[in-house]
């Protein structure tokens, strides 16, 4: 097994090769709950989820820890706002976001820690950074000394220098560095604080990241992961933060994520452009935003709209459709009867999961993985085609364990989930619902119908068959009866 992941830091792809073998420690800086989550946070959630998935299925012990920003400027703002507590805002959209994440199939990280329950051991970080010298307090508040972290700016590639000529710094006149920024803030009117050696206040933003993936990580691990917007400040500050403390490395790969962008601007709440979780999927099922997310590599920005979204979900009819095409196959047939399936035909099926691998094996290459899906697909439905009345025992096991392999490695990226039953009975569910009848109403007038022709009341009969066809269902007259079905748009 050899996994390769983008590293930010060093600008290449580096092998995974875990601090301790064979266990993976994954950090991902969550949400900040003030709001409902957009689909760019479905996107970062969705991404890591199949990382995890993909390390584990790999053979990878995986320890997941994504955090809650649960106190900072956004919640306070949004509160006094609402006229609500800043905890009670917070709680409320964490558990909303949990909602988003079961909807979306999200496996749910093996640690999910919130900023405000871990101050004490914020504070013993800061305090370790005012004893090397990296940190005062001035004001109330206390700083990070920029000027004295040497590689501060080497995971965004920027000097300091050129941060301090383009940055739009806070006035601040206490700071002694304009590029200094706050690890704790003086307590204000109206905001939570908690006591501390500098007196009452609440963390910075940066410090909470670094102290609860130290708690829970250690000092050193394997992977920290986040959208490209966090590269700087967030994560350089972290670097700085975290490696300042303890004199040693952080995390050694750096995953980000690119933006999902409308119109090729990005989605954001401050652009007021972006469509929640829960817009996207009242309209479409999560597996099509699922495959619609990972159709590109996860470091390239996709762009959201109607069409891409559509084509999503005629993508994944078209693998449901050739897995449930075998999967309704019996398992054996003749056994006195060739198969077939060509040598060529076998070898594709049967090197599909190799392919699949070597995609993701390749930083996460679910657009390339995704490819292969539909390649194989294609493969068993031109194999279904040709197959004879009668198939072979044969050629009805590779079938069978082609989509089996689909399943399996689909289920890597939360696609291919549903069994057929249900996807069956949810589909023709929610399309009586949008047209506003129930199969008991449906099977009401077939019954009334019925009746009608008996009677030889073919003008009440066209008129029932004529009122459901308008509704959007055609009846079918046939030796067992009527049955019925949607009309084909």
């Amino acid at each position: 097994m050899s996994i390769s992941i983008y590293n930010t830091m060093s600008r290449a792809k580096e092998p995974l090769e875990p601090l301790e073998p064979g266990h993976v420690k994954l950090y991902v800086c969550g949400i900040t709950p003030y709001d409902y989550c957009h689909v760019g946070h479905a996107r970062s959630a969705l991404v890591f989820d199949m990382v995890a998935r993909y390390l584990r299925h790999r053979g990878y012990q995986v320890t997941f820890v994504r955090n809650f920003t649960d106190v900072d400027d956004k919640i306070i703002a949004r509160s006094h706002k609402l006229g609500v507590e800043p905890a009670a805002l917070a709680q409320r959209f964490i558990a909303e976001f949990c909602t988003d994440m079961e909807a979306l199939g999200v496996q749910r990280p093996d640690v999910e820690p919130r900023a405000t329950e871990h101050i004490p051991e914020m504070i013993a970080l800061i305090r370790e950074l005012m004893d090397r010298g990296l940190a005062y307090a001035a004001g109330g508040d206390v700083f990070y000394r920029v000027a004295r972290f040497r590689d501060y700016g080497h995971l965004s590639g920027r000097t300091l220098d050129d941060m301090m000529a383009g940055a739009r710094v806070e006035v601040n006149a206490v700071k002694e560095n304009p590029m200094d920024f706050a690890l704790w803030k003086g307590a204000k009117a109206g905001e939570p604080s908690w006591d501390s050696p500098w007196g009452p206040g609440r963390p910075g933003w940066h410090i909470e990241c670094s102290a609860m993936s130290r708690k829970y990580l250690g000092n050193d691990f394997d992977i920290h992961g986040g959208g490209k917007d966090l590269v700087f400040p967030h994560h350089e500050n972290e670097i700085a933060q975290s490696c300042g403390a303890s004199g040693m490395g952080f995390a050694r790969l750096w995953m980000h994520h690119g933006f999902v962008t409308i119109r090729e601007e990005k989605m954001s709440k401050s652009l007021g452009n972006f469509l929640t979780i829960r817009d996207v999927l009242a309209k479409y099922p999560p597996e099509v935003l699922r495959l619609f997310i990972f159709s590109a590599h996860y470091r390239s920005p996709i762009d959201f709209n109607e069409t891409a979204l559509h084509d999503a979900g005629t993508g994944l009819a078209r693998l449901y459709a050739a897995v449930e095409r075998i999967e309704a196959l019996p398992q054996t047939g003749a056994d006195d009867t060739d198969g077939c399936i060509t040598e060529a035909g076998t070898a594709q099926l049967a090197g599909f999961k190799t392919r699949f691998y070597e995609a993701m094996d390749n930083d996460f290459n679910s657009a390339l993985a995704l490819g292969h899906f539909f390649e194989t697909a294609k493969a068993l439905n031109q194999v279904l085609d040709r197959l004879p009345e009668h198939p072979a025992t044969s050629d009805l096991q590779r079938l069978h364990k082609a989509a089996g392999a689909l399943r399996e490695l689909g289920g890597i990226l939360g696609l291919l989930r549903q069994p057929h039953r249900e996807r069956k009975e949810g589909r023709t569910e929610d399309k009586l619902a949008a047209l506003g009848l129930s199969e008991a109403d449906i099977l009401g007038l077939i019954a009334e119908r019925a009746a009608a022709r008996k009677a030889r009341n073919w003008a009440a009969s066209d008129a029932i068959r004529d009122k459901l066809l308008a509704r959007g269902i055609a009846l079918k007259d046939g030796p067992k009866g009527t049955s019925w079905n949607f009309v084909q748009s």
